[in-house]
């Protein structure tokens, strides 16, 4: 680490967390039956958050479970933490588990499994992967074709063609089981994770020590869904959004998914507040996928039920492209007067133009800045490693140079505001593995925080001020997760070289804008830091082939006029004998663009594998 940072300017000479990197770390042992322990503490948190909105089924669920013995507790577990509903018990084997047997007899008394039986119909497809091709092959009825040629989805083809599902259910010679309240169990993890992607695994993460959480005393946390129908309209998209994901999967029309998502829009009620910005990602998808499958018009319909981004931008493009160009212009005058991000800000004033020149080519305002930019000869050798290769042109100047893009911006955001992020009095702490506020990318993370982010700025009126603030909250903090902070050493000196080289009037200043819109403005910052006594800048690199982004072109003009030196520089690829840099591509400046990756050892320091 220290060799690294040597090279490029940093000075780590005083930083003790080195001697932390460098201690081995010990395994991390699970006991036998974790996997109950993590269960049985989701399921009391959820009665204890949300028991006012649980369904009288979901209530008999718990009693039931929390009666069972030990073992049939553990085993019900093992079944739900597992892929599908349909299990051969004459295949489980957990040695934490004394007696399965007699666990799945008391599951099964109790009603926790049933046995698969002609009923389960529904579950044909599932029922017959349970098996492979050969079992099949044995176990099927006998038939005049030889089935032992036949691949195994085109002999379960012929066996659901051939024969009714209790006619192949009476084949089967083995026991097999289906779990039951397989509804409940989803509700219960939904209610504690408040998505569908999130699992019983995040715990494993925590307690194997890869991730540290912030930790909040256990009156802290608040219910994500303050009703019933709140959470059951969210699970809902979700589920939608999967069901969608399914039917591209198996390649369904797009006119039959144009009805469906159709037919299920007319269907549903006003939704709650907390499912909205899921609907709108589900219809953005839904139609961006529509225009891609050229139905232009069964993709606007679609737009025009949200207008979150980017519905409004598509729809211009959409009406101006079937020729309703009134409608096109209202649309894009409303967007000019009130853009959501910096995409629809430069898209008007482009599209304005252009339908105010029919006749005439219109250069879009990110071309037009680059096209303008300066350039800069660099080896064809860096033609995959551009900005590195850029950065070596800045050192072989003279100066210091680093790629790190987003990384020491969404840092020293993160570091500056902690305490303001995860403000519990919020309320959008819901549970103890929860990486951000659940408000984080929403509108109302700003509203609900701005009188607090203010002060803060307002204190940090010093650039002094501002280096103990986040060196404090540096070592505070230190490995806990923060979507914003990618943990290592080197943050710290990036974020120390920002702070030094900006006033506390531009900082604050940016800050301010970042915290504004954080899904947007936590993006687009210059690829490359170049500093030297005379001061810092930033350069954003463009291949001749790359292109500029609105949110990269916004922040451009906003650090320029807050007086921050940016730019663009254009790269050219020139021979190596007609370069002005010999590369040494073994010894590239440091990437740190992508954050920290791993960590590795180089010459007996413990040090960070950076991105390239």
């Amino acid at each position: 680490m220290l060799l690294l940072c040597q090279n490029f300017g940093l000075n780590l000479a005083n930083f003790s967390l080195l001697d932390a990197f460098s201690q081995p770390n010990t395994p991390v042992e699970l006991p036998p039956k974790y996997y109950l322990d993590y269960f049985e503490f989701l399921l009391a948190f959820v009665q204890r958050l949300y028991g006012n909105i649980l369904n009288d089924r979901e209530l008999q669920f718990i009693e039931t479970f929390n009666a069972l013995s030990e073992d049939a507790r553990c085993l019900f577990v093992r079944f739900s933490n597992r892929k599908g509903l349909f299990f051969r018990t004459n295949k489980l084997k957990y040695a934490e588990i004394e007696d399965i047997p007699a666990a799945l007899y008391e599951l099964e008394e109790c009603g926790l499994i049933v046995p698969l039986g002609r009923a389960h119909e529904a579950y044909q497809d599932e029922v017959m992967q349970l098996f492979t091709k050969e079992e099949w092959v044995k176990m099927a009825p006998k038939t005049e074709l030889s089935l032992k040629p036949l691949k195994k989805p085109d002999l379960i083809r012929f066996l659901t063609h051939t024969y009714e599902f209790g006619v192949l259910v009476g084949c089967i010679d083995e026991p097999v089981v289906k779990v039951g309240y397989e509804v409940e169990m989803m509700m219960f993890k939904f209610l504690f994770f408040g998505n569908r992607y999130a699992d019983m695994t995040e715990f494993v993460i925590r307690d194997l020590g890869k991730v540290n959480f912030e930790r909040y005393r256990d009156d802290a946390y608040t219910a994500r869904f303050a009703t019933r129908q709140e959470a059951e309209d969210k699970l809902m998209v979700s589920l939608t959004a999967e069901q969608f994901y399914d039917l591209q999967e198996a390649a369904t029309p797009p006119e039959e998914v144009f009805d469906w998502l159709m037919n299920w829009q007319a269907s549903i009620h006003q939704l709650s507040e907390v499912a909205l910005p899921s609907y709108a990602r589900l219809v953005c998808r839904v139609a961006l996928w529509l225009e891609r499958q050229k139905l232009p018009e069964q993709a606007l319909s679609v737009y025009q039920l949200t207008h979150e981004l980017p519905s409004r931008e598509r729809r211009v493009r959409l009406l101006h492209r079937i020729g309703l160009l009134e409608e096109a212009q209202a649309l894009c005058d409303e967007i000019a007067r009130s853009p959501k991000n910096a995409d629809e800000r430069f898209f008007a004033l482009d599209y304005q133009e252009k339908m105010a020149n029919a006749k005439k080519r219109v250069t879009k305002s990110v071309t037009r800045f680059l096209q303008e930019a300066d350039s800069v000869e660099i080896s064809d050798a860096y033609r995959y490693r551009v900005e590195q290769g850029v950065a070596a042109y800045f050192i072989a100047q003279g100066q210091q140079a680093v790629h790190a893009e987003n990384y020491p911006w969404r840092g020293l955001f993160g570091l500056v505001f902690w305490d303001i992020i995860y403000d519990q009095n919020v309320q959008a702490i819901h549970h103890p593995l929860q990486r951000m506020p659940s408000d984080f990318y929403q509108p109302d993370f700003f509203r609900k925080r701005q009188a607090a982010i203010r002060a803060r700025l307002s204190e940090l009126d010093t650039s002094e001020k501002f280096e103990q603030a986040i060196e404090s909250t540096f070592l505070e903090k230190f490995g806990v997760a923060n979507v914003l902070v990618d943990w290592n050493d080197i943050l710290l000196e990036l974020v120390r070289l920002i702070v030094r080289h900006l006033t506390p009037a531009q900082l604050r200043a940016l800050l301010l804008e970042m915290a504004t819109n954080l899904r947007e403005h936590t993006r687009g910052f210059p690829d490359l830091m170049v500093w030297d006594e005379s001061g810092l800048s930033l350069v954003e690199v463009k291949s001749p082939t790359d292109h500029l982004s609105a949110q990269q072109l916004q922040w451009m003009q906003f650090l320029s006029e807050l007086g921050v030196k940016a730019s663009v520089l254009r790269v050219v690829y020139v021979a190596d004998n007609e370069s002005g840099i010999a590369p040494d591509l073994s010894n590239l400046p440091p990437d740190l663009s992508g954050g920290i990756k791993e960590k590795t050892t180089i010459k007996g320091v413990l040090t960070p594998k950076l991105f390239g």
